[in-house]
């Protein structure tokens, strides 16, 4: 309607003069509206002549919001895809030495003349379930849950050996010898040296490669490859590996040179290493026939079910056969309800939910991991804080119990082992948190200075003076079997779950020895320290267990300081 309104005001003139013309006419609301326009247009032409063409398109999505608002249209992702593709597209015009507002509108003026057009954004993410053909290289720092590793049978791309001068960047140059007079060439000694040099280096590269193809898939690895006579090719291998022995534990190198293939060097593994591999890697044998055969039975005409169904001899056995068909159930079907990655956090939280669970004596162990992981926000919908910085003072109505205990941890963090600590010390410390902007007004006036205090009147405290070596909250993986995280039957349950975690602190004392160190500020009554033992037990293992296979050598004591109480309670570890 306000378009209308504006063309109204002159009805053959081109729509910019009309938009001047209007400004008279039109009601105030619309009068501010141009006015606003013309001031970003005045603006925008000022700005194009030092602002790159890329920054000048950016700063006009913003000052607008045009490239919000599409984002809030049918097709919303691909919209703003687009707008980025034509940001992008400017940056390179300018690369090219093609400089200019006026010259890149020409630019696209000049493709919508010629049926032109720069294409559509491509929106598919990392994380799109689509199946992707790539080469190896362009795979690097990706995983996919299944992979296929194609083409191993061929050879490596050796011509550049071939060639009659060859470079190396440390050994110089070798050319072949050349004899007119006897009408004969052949390599000489540099060129043979060169050519060894670079053919150890490109076998290296290709073992890089290869490594880098196998370490793709997260859960499966097929690997395909043609021989032209796999028997024969297989026996020469077996031969040559019976005449070549281990090298210190591993392929003999004269061996692996003999190989210019993938398909190969993993023959080699698989032979060297027949016993063990077979349990994780099964290998598989088609002729060419059998390809074939396979293929055409795939491409087969669907089967009438219903009909056959009706012509079929149905007894007890074919229904008993049926019965198993349709109630199939998966072996290992908790290990697609775990996660493959946890926290320490929810490990401890699952613990806890499972003793109540484990009140209910029907509950199976499915129903457990399907409670347990659902209580500690993996499978359900979590309610995320809203971000610090969109809240109001009216939102921050009062911190959490959880918000308090981080903010002490942080302060513990900060303390000083070289300083002398007194309240004035620890509300300076405080304060300067609120200072440097890591805490809020609000988060600074929830913190107790006496209960940080108390840390530095304690025994962790007079050891960390003493210490050889601090460390705090240092962070962790560990991969540990879900059976042992569960408290189930291996056989059950044979899967990984890759753990993160902080440690709170841990120290190198005067006498060698490795102590653990976690803060809690749970509340708990004096004389029930065993309580908060118990409840944070699978969490300290964690802590222990992680931190020993890190640091080989093993953890002394391990110490929950109670924030609550103001004392440490030492956890009595089991040595057997």
């Amino acid at each position: 309607d306000e378009l209308v309104q504006i063309r109204l005001s002159d009805k053959y003139d081109n729509f910019y003069t009309c938009l001047e013309k209007a400004i008279v006419n039109v009601d105030k609301p619309l009068q501010e509206k141009i006015k606003a326009f013309l001031r970003n247009l005045e603006t925008w032409r000022k700005e194009q002549e030092y602002l790159g063409l890329d920054e000048l398109i950016w700063k006009i999505y913003l000052d607008t919001g045009y490239y919000n608002y599409v984002g809030l249209m049918p097709n919303g992702i691909l919209r703003q895809a687009n707008l980025k593709m034509l940001f992008q597209r400017a940056k390179q015009y300018e690369q090219n030495n093609f400089k200019g507002l006026y010259n890149f509108i020409n630019f696209i003026e000049k493709l919508k003349l010629s049926s032109g057009d720069l294409g559509s954004a491509k929106i598919i993410g990392e994380n799109d379930n689509v199946i992707r053909i790539m080469s190896i290289h362009k795979s690097k720092g990706l995983e996919f849950p299944v992979v296929f590793l194609a083409c191993t049978g061929k050879q490596f791309n050796l011509n550049d050996l071939k060639q009659n001068i060859l470079l190396h960047q440390d050994m110089g140059i070798g050319v072949k010898y050349i004899d007119y007079e006897k009408q004969i060439q052949y390599d000489t000694l540099s060129k043979s040296a060169i050519q060894e040099k670079i053919f150890t280096e490109t076998l290296s590269e290709e073992m890089r490669i290869l490594y880098v193809a196998l370490t793709r898939a997260k859960e499966k690895l097929i690997i395909t490859g043609i021989s032209k006579d796999y028997e024969k090719e297989m026996e020469k291998l077996e031969t040559q590996i019976s005449r070549y022995s281990k090298c210190s534990g591993k392929i003999n190198p004269i061996l692996v040179k003999k190989y210019k293939k993938y398909l190969s060097w993993i023959m080699l593994v698989y032979f060297y290493n027949k016993t063990s591999i077979s349990k994780i890697a099964d290998l598989k044998v088609y002729t060419k026939q059998e390809a074939i055969d396979t293929f055409i039975e795939s491409k087969k005409e669907e089967v009438d079910v219903i009909l056959k169904l009706e012509n079929y001899n149905v007894n007890n056995e074919n229904l008993d056969k049926i019965d198993k068909l349709i109630n199939y159930s998966y072996k290992y079907e908790l290990a697609t309800k775990i996660p493959t990655k946890t926290s320490v956090t929810k490990i401890k939280q699952m613990q806890i939910n499972r003793i109540q669970t484990e009140e209910d004596e029907t509950a199976d162990f499915e129903d457990l991991v399907k409670n347990a992981t659902n209580r500690a926000g993996i499978e359900s919908k979590i309610t995320l804080p809203k971000p610090q910085f969109l809240r109001n003072e009216d939102d921050e109505t009062k911190l959490t119990a959880a918000q308090k205990g981080t903010l002490i941890h942080l302060c513990m963090q900060k303390l000083q082992e070289h300083k002398e600590y007194n309240l004035g010390e620890v509300k300076k410390l405080i304060e300067n948190l609120q200072f440097s902007k890591i805490i809020t007004k609000k988060e600074a006036d929830n913190i107790n200075p006496y209960k940080i205090l108390e840390f530095t009147k304690s025994n962790i405290w007079k050891d960390l003076k003493t210490a050889k070596e601090v460390y705090k909250e240092k962070p962790f993986y560990i991969n540990l079997p879900a059976s042992k995280i569960y408290d189930e039957n291996p056989d059950k349950i044979d899967e990984n779950i890759l753990v993160q975690g902080i440690i709170d602190l841990y120290y190198i004392d005067k006498n060698d020895n490795l102590i653990l160190v976690d803060y809690k500020t749970d509340y708990v009554e004096a004389g029930k320290e065993n309580e908060l033992i118990e409840k944070y037990k699978k969490q300290l293992e964690l802590y222990r267990q992680a931190l020993e296979d890190a640091l080989d050598r093993k953890v002394e004591k391990t110490y929950i300081y109670s924030v609550y109480l103001g004392k440490e309670i030492l956890e009595n570890i089991d040595k057997s």
